[in-house]
């Protein structure tokens, strides 16, 4: 019979391995912590991409993981925004160039599959840091000074501090106590890749309609990533459709601003839905990305927002370890929920409110949102505002 093995201890341990994760595990390292990554041998195949914007490149840069992955990104020098509804009153057009900031860029768009390819090859590099746990989480209980994490497997990992990234069915906020409250959208995403005939121009085009946004984003020449939020039984009839079909209805819904479309990869489907945390820690625990929150693809705020929870985080920690604090003590961790508490819900609150506006025919809510659009138009130093505060808030990190 087989003796288990003896338990690994380490630091700090990380549990997930999407991009959060892999992030996470890096920049914990950097800040001088012996980790333990606890994730299966590889996610799902995901044909999504994602754009990270200039402030989580430049943290990236600063870890050393962006190079892993920059030949595959294309970079965003344009966000536009469309009024798209058939609606009373609309909202006016409205473009942010990267030039009015003294930016090259936004940030870019990164095809999932190269993202977390070039993370865990980032991850690599921290071998002497970092060590892989292949495996799945069971369990995890406090005990003291300590916290306890049991694989699927039968090992066990004890660490000073858990991050949970792994995702919004967490098995580690669950272990935590920490309760999450879910709700969803009568909406479902469509995303796939596409061809184009038209250039992009390092523009990214985000169509408001009356069952959301419609968004390309540039991939590379002639090639763009796609996001289409709609009902969800209308989603399911554009998947379903022939290439040659969807990609007319595609020209159609995106009035042809890249000429003739070609469908460029499998298409996948993701039922709309938000959540929330009662508390971004617990007992030797913290929260980071989709496990502390999660909404819709709007504005390109997801992993931007868990890429600003694990920098806050690892500058904490780095800290903590500097003054010879215990990473996982309440104290630590009372700061870094204090540090993401106004980002979080700022964005949260934000993304929803949108979405919902898109939905309503609501005519105060129509007209609110037109205006809005129209200041942030013609009123320079609000355009900037808005413009900075997306890129990199104000809120972001602190110790």
């Amino acid at each position: 019979m087989d003796r288990p093995s003896e338990p690994l201890d380490v630091e700090i341990a990380v549990v997930g391995g999407g991009p959060s994760g892999l992030v996470a595990a890096v920049a914990l390292a950097e800040a001088g912590a012996r980790v333990a990554l606890i994730a299966p041998p590889s996610p799902p195949a995901d044909h999504r991409t994602t754009a990270l914007l200039s402030g989580s490149v430049e943290f990236l840069r600063r870890i050393g993981s962006y190079t892993a992955f920059a030949n595959a990104a294309a970079p965003l020098r344009t966000m536009r925004l469309v009024d798209g509804t058939r609606r009373l009153v609309r909202a006016p057009e409205i473009a942010f160039h990267a030039a009015e900031l003294g930016l090259e860029d936004f940030g870019v768009n990164v095809p999932n599959g190269e993202l977390v390819a070039g993370l865990v090859g980032a991850l690599a590099e921290h071998g002497g840091r970092v060590e892989r746990v292949v495996s799945t989480l069971e369990s995890a209980s406090a005990e003291g000074s300590r916290i306890r994490l049991v694989t699927a497997d039968g090992r066990t990992v004890i660490a000073r501090l858990a991050v949970a990234a792994d995702g919004r069915n967490s098995r580690l906020r669950a272990a935590a106590g920490i309760k999450a409250r879910t709700w969803s959208y009568p909406q479902t995403a469509l995303v796939l890749n596409l061809e184009h005939s038209r250039p992009h121009h390092d523009t990214s085009t985000e169509i408001h309609t009356e069952t959301g946004p419609f968004t390309l984003v540039p991939l590379a020449p002639g090639r763009s990533s796609l996001v289409c939020v709609e009902r969800t039984a209308e989603a399911e009839r554009l998947a379903a459709l022939p290439d040659d079909l969807l990609a007319a209805e595609l020209e159609r819904r995106s009035f042809f601003i890249l000429g003739r479309l070609t469908i460029a990869s499998p298409r996948q489907t993701w039922p709309m839905s938000s959540l929330s945390v009662d508390r971004m820690v617990g007992e030797r625990v913290a929260l980071v990305g989709e496990t502390a929150h999660a909404f819709p693809p709007i504005g390109a705020q997801g992993l931007n927002l868990g890429i600003r929870d694990i920098a806050a985080l690892a500058e904490i920690v780095a800290r903590a370890r500097e003054r010879g604090d215990d990473v996982g003590a309440h104290d630590t961790l009372a700061r870094y929920a204090s540090a993401r508490r106004a980002d979080v819900f700022t964005r949260t609150f934000g993304v929803d409110l949108l979405n919902r506006s898109l939905l309503t025919d609501f005519l105060p809510v129509q007209v609110g949102r037109a205006l809005a659009m129209q200041l942030a138009r013609d009123v320079g130093p609000l355009r900037k505002l808005m413009m900075r505060e997306g890129l990199r808030p104000r809120l972001f990190g602190g110790a």
